[in-house]
């Protein structure tokens, strides 16, 4: 392995043992009660079923399960955060039933197969520090046939909007800096996805569903893509960007729960990912955006994002790379 890649995952699972990450995602009602709903409105899927709880955290996600009627979970973590989880779970009377783990995936060993595996594995843009190659990896290793995952569905979508004001504050400011031209930041600033909550209003085009994966069957390599997409303008706008977000769905036997990060719904603490445009470009009734969204796990570190959004107006071609640093 690459010894800064290696830095960089000691980074990321050294940053989940602090507290306040921990806190802002419990804080996050959107997120928890999603999954609370999900596992208690699906009593069929986890009564008497052994269940995996991948990067457990606090061990929120496993103690939903026990009261679901869960008979046992293993709840595995990484980070330091695991010696909080193991009183939590002592404090709730929950020892003898949930069993933790601290370990990747990838290295430790279940002393049976599981009937589910839950896991909160999202990250900004769906895939930005996302553990979803370990999940996948604890699915072809643990979980029984006809088991399942929860969340089981993923989807990623795309739209336009117009953000002349923000994009001014954000890319125009390094334009005049004190009477200083700060030309290279600004080509730094392009260069970097925004992650900030879209105001619905600035929306200009149609929503488009650029990626869907069934996470019982995806594979890692599902993971980089290269995908079209067409959006179609609502007025005569300026575009300045492009907004993508995603949701998962929890599809039970019972009931079927949708966890959104959609610009329309109660903001969550992923927000939306916002691709400013170098140049706006102008939109007519008549006109489409037609183009393609190529995003891939950076080859030097895998829990980083690179994206190429190229697209065309009329007869103007654009193109543009991103990373998710």
């Amino acid at each position: 392995m690459d010894p800064s890649s290696k830095q960089s995952i000691d980074y990321y699972f050294d940053s989940y043992a602090h507290f306040s990450i921990h806190e802002d995602m419990l804080k996050d009602r959107v997120r928890t009660l999603s999954y609370k709903s999900a596992i208690q409105s699906n009593p069929s899927l986890f009564i008497d079923k052994v269940v995996l709880d991948v990067g457990c955290g606090t061990g929120i996600l496993s103690m939903f399960a026990i009261k679901a009627g869960a008979k046992h979970v293993y709840a595995v973590e990484k980070s330091s955060i695991v010696d909080s989880a193991r009183e939590i779970i002592k404090v709730n009377g929950y020892e003898n039933c949930i069993t933790i783990i601290q370990g990747t995936m990838e290295e430790i060993e279940l002393p049976e197969k599981v009937d589910v595996i839950i896991s909160e594995w999202m990250g900004y843009c769906l895939f930005y520090e996302s553990m979803l190659p370990s999940v996948i990896s604890a699915r072809d290793r643990f979980m029984k046939p006809g088991g399942t995952m929860f969340p089981n569905i993923a989807r990623v979508f795309l739209t336009g909007i117009e953000d002349s004001e923000y994009r001014s504050q954000k890319i125009g400011f390094w334009d005049n800096v004190y009477g200083f031209s700060f030309d290279p930041i600004k080509k730094w600033a392009l260069l970097e996805p925004l992650v900030e909550t879209c105001p619905s209003e600035r929306i200009i085009t149609n929503e488009c569903m650029i990626l869907e994966l069934d996470l019982n069957k995806c594979s890692a390599e599902d993971l980089s893509f290269n995908v079209p997409f067409r959006l179609i303008p609502n007025d005569e706008e300026k575009m300045h960007a492009l907004v993508a977000w995603f949701d998962v769905e929890f599809k039970g036997p019972d009931a079927s729960i949708v966890l959104s990060t959609s610009p329309y719904k109660k903001s969550t603490h992923w927000s939306q990912t916002i691709f400013y445009l170098e140049k706006p470009v102008g939109l007519g009734i008549e006109t489409t955006v037609q183009g393609t969204f190529d995003m891939r796990p950076n080859p030097k570190n895998p829990r980083d994002q690179d994206f190429v959004i190229t697209f065309k107006v009329e007869d103007q071609e654009y193109s543009q790379f991103y990373k998710m640093r």
